[in-house]
Formats: structure tokens, C-alpha cells, sequence
């Protein structure tokens, strides 16, 4: 059995968008804020054990295999002792609203595998540790999905070539890329949107859909600003899920009428992203975008950074 200590081991998991406009599941990217913050320590009871959630106001389960962050250190353990004789205490802090179409559930495997893992002397390397949080993903939206948890973890721009096996490409990014991410104060849940979702579509859609995302990564290689605004398009996931965001038509025409390359939405929503060529227009568009969900009737949250190259890492390990 492994012998529990005092050592307490923190890390922060950033918040992601996915999809990114055309790429349904295949494209995600990380932002500076917000994020989750998963406290790990060893503990005398074998197994993966929650001990506190923080900021969830109650709604998320304490039992790990409910629970993403716990799911993810469950599958972990398995990879690592097949005995079953190591024990793992978590607190997580949930500093990101559940169903804002931020990555939250894939923040908390994330930031509970970093931690874990830095407890235990880093058995994995970091890309060893993304197949634990790509299939806690199917604890919280019922289908596992690289896209959240890859930008979260790894940092930066993320192509998934493949969900099984897992083929995940970092890609570049330009200098000056900078995100708007405007989070009004609603929740939808993720697995509710995948419901609404056609499980067929044309084939002239599928074909611009496809030369969008080969032109997005084509932009981001190349840093043609111009490329990357004409990919941002949706032409299938979209259409489907922006009627669930109130004023959505209106919000992303005020994004694109203060200057943003493009403007979707993020993940599942109801957060919408935009993206932009300096901080100065970043802002500019944040407040245009505010002022459009505040017409609505709701108030928003509003995220404004470079894509974030950093991806996870350890707060501290005193």
C-alpha cells in the first residue's frame, strides 16, 4: 500500500473552446482564464476519493466514478496499479460555471491527472496523461472527446485527427490571435445538444465544411489573418445549436461588426468566441458582445487572451 504523507499538490486546468467554428470535435483551443484548480493528496484508503467540491453550488457528484475529475485519476490508477493499493484524496475548486461551453468538465480531469500525477513522481508524460481525461469526457456529455481536454491540457491550438486511436496535432499559432470569449448567464447542457444534432447532412455542406477546417489550419500555419477569418464558418452545427442562445444572430453580428476575424459558438454554448488580430480590438469586441447578451435581458461574463500555449500545469507542491 502506498504510504500516505502530507504532501499536497495543486494545479490549474485552463478552460478551452472546441469546435472552433467548423471543426465539430476536431479543433479546440486554450484561453488564459478561467479554470479549475484540483488539490491532490495521498490518502490511506485505497482508490480515488473526493473529499470537497467547491464552487458547483452542490450540483456535481463526490462519488469518482460520477464525477470527471475522479473518473479520470480512476483510469489512471488502472493504467498505473493494477493492485488497486494506491489511494488518492481530491478537493476541487470549480472556478468556471457548469454548462457555459468552457470545457469545465474536461478543466477538472485535467488539472486532477496533473496533480496526480506530479504526487506520484510523474509516472506519465504529459501526452500519456490525455487518454484519462478524454474518457472522463463521457461521464459528463456521454461520448468521449479529445477536443476540451487536449487544448486543456497540452495548451495552445489542437487538431484531433482521431478520438480512437487517440492522433492528437499541435498546431501553430500567430503571434497576435487573440480571443473574446463572452459567457452569458445560462447553462446548456452538453449531452442535450448533442441530442438536437442531425445525424445526416448533404453532401455539399459536408465539402465546405471540410475546406473550412483544411483553411483554418492552412491560416493558423501560415499566420494569414485573412484565411483564418474566412474559415471561421459553420456550415452544420451552427445553424443547429445557436437557436438554444437567445439574441445569438444578434450577438455575433456586433463581434463582427467591431472587427473580428469570426465569431461562433463555444463548445456547446451558450458562451460564444471571437477572434481578433490585437488586444486592442479583443476589447473592443468584448464590449460590443456584452452590450448585444445585455439586450437580451442577461448579464455575461466576458475572457479576453492570446490562445494559451501554456495548457495545465502545478500551482504548487508543498
Amino acid at each position: 500500500m502506498t504510504k500516505p504523507s502530507s504532501k499536497t499538490i495543486r494545479a490549474f486546468a485552463p478552460a478551452s473552446v472546441a469546435n472552433v467554428a467548423c471543426g465539430f470535435d476536431a479543433l479546440g483551443f486554450a484561453i488564459a482564464k478561467p479554470g479549475d484548480i484540483v488539490t491532490a493528496r495521498l490518502d490511506e484508503q485505497p482508490g480515488v476519493h473526493i473529499r470537497s467540491i467547491r464552487g458547483d453550488d452542490g450540483k456535481l457528484p463526490l462519488e469518482a466514478s460520477r464525477n470527471t475529475a475522479g473518473f479520470a485519476l480512476l483510469e489512471m490508477l488502472q493504467e498505473l496499479d493494477h493492485g488497486g493499493e494506491t489511494g488518492i484524496s481530491l478537493e476541487i475548486e470549480k472556478q468556471m460555471p457548469l454548462g457555459s461551453g468552457l470545457g469545465s468538465s474536461a478543466a477538472s480531469s485535467v488539472a486532477a491527472v496533473v496533480a496526480a500525477n506530479a504526487l506520484l513522481d510523474e509516472p506519465f508524460s504529459r501526452n500519456e496523461l490525455l487518454p484519462f481525461a478524454v474518457k472522463a469526457e463521457a461521464v459528463a456529455s456521454g461520448t468521449p472527446h479529445a477536443d476540451n481536454a487536449a487544448a486543456s491540457l497540452l495548451g495552445g491550438f489542437i487538431l484531433v485527427r482521431s478520438n480512437e486511436p487517440l492522433d492528437i496535432i499541435p498546431l501553430d499559432v500567430p503571434d497576435q490571435l487573440h480571443a473574446t470569449v463572452v459567457h452569458p448567464h445560462i447553462e446548456i447542457r452538453t449531452e442535450d445538444t448533442r441530442i438536437i444534432l442531425r445525424k445526416q447532412v448533404s453532401l455539399a455542406k459536408a465539402v465546405n465544411q471540410w475546406g473550412n477546417v483544411g483553411a483554418l489550419v492552412a491560416g493558423l500555419m501560415k499566420g494569414d489573418y485573412d484565411l483564418i477569418g474566412r474559415a471561421l464558418h459553420d456550415e452544420i452545427i451552427e445553424p443547429i445549436r445557436s437557436v438554444l442562445i437567445p439574441g445569438y444572430d444578434r450577438i455575433k453580428k456586433s463581434a463582427m461588426d467591431a472587427g473580428a476575424l469570426g465569431c461562433s459558438i463555444s463548445g456547446s454554448g451558450p458562451s460564444i468566441f471571437a477572434l481578433s488580430q490585437s488586444e486592442e480590438k479583443a476589447h473592443q469586441i468584448g464590449e460590443a458582445m456584452g452590450h448585444s447578451v445585455k439586450e437580451t435581458g442577461l448579464d455575461s461574463d466576458c475572457y479576453i487572451s492570446k490562445i494559451n500555449t501554456q495548457g495545465a500545469y502545478v500551482l504548487d507542491d508543498s
